[in-house]
């Protein structure tokens, strides 16, 4: 062997040691979210639908700002292996590895939510008000606050963010679980199909007013 390809593949052997080969996956968890490589994933994959810094212009898309990251994670594995189906977040999701996801969504956490405008006020929203604070007792529905906190902040990991979230949004997921079209989220399930049409949009319109 020539002292140059001995040099040659000495320095080969240290990059491989040093760096990660080129393509693969280095869990987030390992160093911690990487904000930078969060939001440029942001910007080349989400933005479109869900704005560069989470906030979506158009009311079919969810706001994404100030969203529990381990929620939002949670919810991109769910669209990866099918276990919430979704068109057009399915191939999104699939072409995401997980240190993706990590990063993506803990740069959509740091973000602030644009509230959404109420088409009715928090005080004037009676029904929306009872549904969120205290619940319907006769139906068996519970509080939405005892799992979205009093101002929709959500808690991590287990309960998404609904303050700010568009109206229309929520509703549509809320009727998503209760015709069966979404599954991933059983407890969501069973109490959206003990909610009206009417109950649903009330509280959906009462959360968008929260901040």
């Amino acid at each position: 062997m020539t002292r140059a390809v001995a040099l040659f593949t000495t320095l080969a052997s240290l990059v491989l040691i040093i760096c990660p080969a080129w393509g693969e996956d280095t869990p987030a968890a390992a160093t911690g979210p990487d904000l930078a490589k969060g939001q440029a994933v942001a910007s080349q994959v989400c933005a479109a639908c869900h704005g560069p810094d989470g906030n979506a212009i158009a009311v079919i898309y969810p706001k994404l700002a100030g969203q529990p990251a381990q929620y939002i994670v949670k919810q991109l594995k769910n669209f990866k292996t099918g276990d919430r189906v979704n068109p057009i977040m399915g191939p999104y999701a699939a072409a995401l590895s997980e240190s993706d996801m990590e990063n993506v969504a803990a740069y959509f956490a740091k973000q602030s939510v644009k509230p959404a405008m109420a088409k009715i006020a928090l005080d004037k929203n009676v029904l929306g008000q009872k549904i969120y604070r205290a619940g319907l007792a006769d139906k068996g529905v519970p509080a939405c606050a005892a799992c979205h906190g009093p101002a929709g902040a959500g808690l991590p990991a287990q309960y998404p963010a609904l303050g700010g979230q568009w109206p229309e949004y929520s509703a549509a997921q809320l009727t998503a679980f209760h015709d069966g079209v979404r599954h991933n989220g059983p407890m969501m399930l069973t109490i959206s199909q003990r909610m009206s049409d009417s109950e649903i949009k009330a509280v959906s319109d009462y959360m968008a007013g929260l901040h």
